[in-house]
Order: structure tokens, then C-alpha cells, then sequence
């Protein structure tokens, strides 16, 4: 469980962040959630787009992926969704304590 230092951490990391993914309007398909959980193991911190297409609620989509991911939610700003996994093995960011 990421602390608010953790958060704001990441929050600072995440604004300069070029790389995204998206989500249309279609429910999320297992290759989305593949595709997904390799970027969260190369990178640990990801940035979703979520598309105007798409008709559910924002948060709710942000605490699912969470769970099927196995990643914490950073913050959902806008139809933005930011998520954060430690790569066990290579972990590339270093948090605050």
C-alpha cells in the first residue's frame, strides 16, 4: 500500500510520463489486460486513457483494473488513470519512505 509521500512520488513522475494506454469504448478484453500487465513490468508506472466512447464509470474502471492487475491506483485525474506495480525482480523506481 503506497503512503501520500509514495503518491505524490509518483504523481510527480507520472506528469512527465509520454507513454500511455488506452481504453475504448469495448469492455476490457483479456488482451488489453496482457498487453497492460507487461507494460507495468517493463515500466511500473502507466498512464490510461480512458476514450470518451466508453460509457461506465471512470473510477470504477480504475478500481478494476487495480484488481486485475494487481496494481495500486496512483490517482484518477480527469479520464486519466494512473497505476503503479513494483517489478520484484528490476524494480526501476526507487519510492520515498
Amino acid at each position: 500500500m503506497l503512503n501520500n509521500h509514495q503518491k505524490a512520488q509518483l504523481k510527480g513522475l507520472a506528469s512527465t510520463l509520454n507513454i500511455h494506454y488506452q481504453v475504448g469504448k469495448n469492455e476490457l478484453s483479456d488482451s488489453l489486460i496482457t498487453m497492460l500487465e507487461k507494460a507495468l513490468v517493463a515500466h511500473e508506472l502507466i498512464k490510461i486513457d480512458v476514450m470518451k466512447g466508453y460509457t461506465e464509470s471512470i473510477n470504477e474502471l480504475a478500481i478494476n483494473l487495480s484488481v486485475r492487475l494487481n496494481a495500486e491506483i496512483v490517482q484518477v485525474v480527469g479520464r486519466v488513470i494512473v497505476l503503479f506495480k513494483r517489478n520484484k525482480d528490476n524494480p526501476k523506481i526507487k519510492l520515498v519512505k
